[in-house]
This record gives structure tokens, C-alpha cells and sequence, in this order.
């Protein structure tokens, strides 16, 4: 027990300090706050100068808006990845803020977490990146944390909702606001007039799925000027498991893909040459005309970065002649 509270007792005074050294300064005003979340209520008594990420898939808004990020768990490395296992649409930029591996393959640390003398951890509802079944232990020790749900919310709502957090509504605003000025000088580039698309799940680790219209990257490539359309309504009750995605078999591959243009998700050219010669798509008309392009690899989940990606992506494919 001395341990424990001697660390409370740290956290109070790198609170009281800003985690600068220096009494905390005048620009924090409405304080303190309490924040509804998907985890409760949270009362922070000051603006947060030390916050480190338990969620790689919220980690990229949290640079985007320039949050004070010490350290942000990682995953398993993979082709998704950096070495370290930062998401590599924003491993650069963390390297350039000096953000640090909080812990490695997703495998919850409490002492890694304790050592960077947080006054904010953020945390997830779901996902292999939750530590829920921690978070009482961690606020038994002093450690405010906030809990999101990114599963069915896009990148922008949570920018908001952790910018009131986080006492940066100006920086998750602005964030946003550059995100919708590339949004729009894509749009005026890319030769879209209304065109029909499926966004496919192909081959997924086994799995076929359709973009919901409702779900981010659904959003996202309608402001391009698309319009995305989802699983046709008799194959529905077959889907089978709710989400952004719907799922079928791949029996149903053909009949699944309303549109004659279709967006690969999470693919590169390599998943384009499979699904144009999957023998089950040889007669759909986007394989025959060949309107099959991907999303890449980092499409998987859409935040500040990857959605640039996918913008600079199709930007290239549909440019206007």
C-alpha cells in the first residue's frame, strides 16, 4: 500500500503542475468538468497535460488534434503496422510528437501505464485494445479514464466528444474543419457524377461483407460523390452479425454486390487481381468492366489519416481527364 499512495500522491502534483513543471496556466478555464462517457461519469479537476492512449484505433485522432499524447499502446506488427506495431497511417506523425509504446501486443500493463504518470488514460468499450475488465483498478489508483466507443461512430464524432474531454474543442474542430477542406478539394477532382458503388469486404480472413450506407467509410466516399449502396434487402436476414459491415457467404458474393462499381476495402492492387478473377464474379458487371479499385490497406477504420489515405487513393484512380 505505500506504493499506491505514494504514486496518488505523484499524480496529484503532476496534475496540480500541467505535467510541465509550471502551475497549470490561465487558458484553462471551466474547470473542473465532468464528462459523460460510454464508461459513466468522469470529474477531471484540470485540463489534462498527460494523457496516454490504451487504444491504437483512437490514437490517430488524439494526434490530429494535437493532444498532449505521451505514450499509445501498440499492436502486433504487421503489414498494417510500423515495427513497433503503430498503425502506420500515423506511426510517422507519432514519431515526430515523440509518442512512445505505452506496452506492446495489445497486452494491458499496469505498471507500464502507472510509469507514465498519467492525469488521463483513454480507454475502449470493445475491441482487442479494451482493457474494461482494468479500469477499476487503475481509477482505485488515482488514474481518471475515459471510456469511448469507436465500434459504430465515426473519427469526427469522437474528436468532438474527446475534445470536450480534453478541454481541446478548438484543436478536435479544427481538425475536422482541415479534414472536410480535403474532403471537398478531392471531391472537385475526383470524376464521381453520381456513380453507383459497393464497398466490398473481400476475402476478409475468411470473411464477405457489404459497407452499411450508414458506416464511416460509406460517409466518406458518398462525399466524394458516390452514391453507395448497400446489401440488397432480400439477403439481410442472412447477414450475420451486426455492424458497420454486413456479412453473407461467399455463395452469395454476386448477388450481394448491388453496384457496378466496387471499393475493396482494406485491399491493394494484389486483392483487386483476386476478386477479378474469382470465378463466382466473373459474369458481375464491375469485374467485366474491370471498375474494381481499392480503399488500402489501412482502410480498415477510418480516422484522420487513413481517410487522407483513401482520399489520395481514389483521388489518383477516378482523376478527371
Amino acid at each position: 500500500m505505500p506504493f499506491i499512495k505514494l504514486f496518488i500522491a505523484v499524480i496529484a502534483v503532476a496534475a496540480a503542475l500541467g505535467g510541465t513543471g509550471r502551475p497549470a496556466n490561465g487558458q484553462d478555464t471551466g474547470w473542473p468538468r465532468t464528462i459523460r462517457h460510454a464508461g459513466g461519469g468522469l470529474t477531471l479537476a484540470r485540463k489534462p497535460q498527460r494523457i496516454v492512449s490504451t487504444t491504437p484505433s483512437v490514437t490517430g485522432i488524439l494526434l490530429a488534434m494535437e493532444a498532449p499524447l505521451l505514450a499509445s499502446t501498440a499492436t502486433t506488427p504487421s503489414s498494417l503496422t510500423d515495427a513497433r506495431g503503430f498503425f502506420s497511417q500515423w506511426a510517422g506523425d507519432a514519431d515526430r510528437r515523440g509518442v512512445k509504446v505505452l506496452y506492446p501486443n495489445l497486452k494491458f500493463d499496469i505498471e507500464a501505464v502507472l510509469g507514465w504518470k498519467p492525469d488521463l488514460v483513454i480507454a475502449s468499450t470493445t475491441g482487442a485494445d479494451s482493457i474494461l475488465p482494468h479500469r477499476a483498478e487503475l481509477e482505485a489508483l488515482g488514474v481518471p479514464t475515459l471510456v469511448v466507443d469507436y465500434s459504430s461512430r465515426s473519427w469526427q464524432e469522437l474528436a468532438s466528444e474527446l475534445g470536450k474531454a480534453t478541454g481541446l474543442e478548438q484543436e478536435a474542430a479544427a481538425a475536422i474543419g482541415r479534414f472536410d477542406a480535403d474532403l471537398a478539394a478531392a471531391a472537385s477532382a475526383i470524376a464521381a457524377k453520381g456513380s453507383k458503388a459497393s464497398i466490398v469486404g473481400y476475402n476478409i480472413a475468411g470473411s464477405y461483407s457489404v459497407a452499411r450506407v450508414t458506416s464511416p467509410v460509406a460517409k466518406l466516399i458518398t462525399g466524394l460523390g458516390f452514391e453507395v449502396v448497400g446489401l440488397p434487402p432480400e439477403l439481410r436476414p442472412n447477414s450475420a452479425r451486426p455492424s458497420d459491415f454486413e456479412f453473407f457467404s461467399r455463395e452469395n458474393l454476386s448477388a450481394a454486390i448491388a453496384a457496378d462499381t466496387v471499393f475493396l476495402l482494406r485491399a491493394t492492387e494484389k486483392d483487386v487481381e483476386a476478386f477479378l478473377a474469382e470465378p463466382i464474379l466473373a459474369n458481375h458487371p464491375a469485374v467485366a468492366g474491370k471498375r474494381v479499385y481499392p480503399l488500402g490497406l489501412t482502410s480498415f477504420r477510418i480516422d484522420p489519416y487513413s481517410g487522407r489515405q483513401i482520399l489520395e487513393q481514389l483521388r489518383a484512380s477516378f482523376a478527371k481527364p
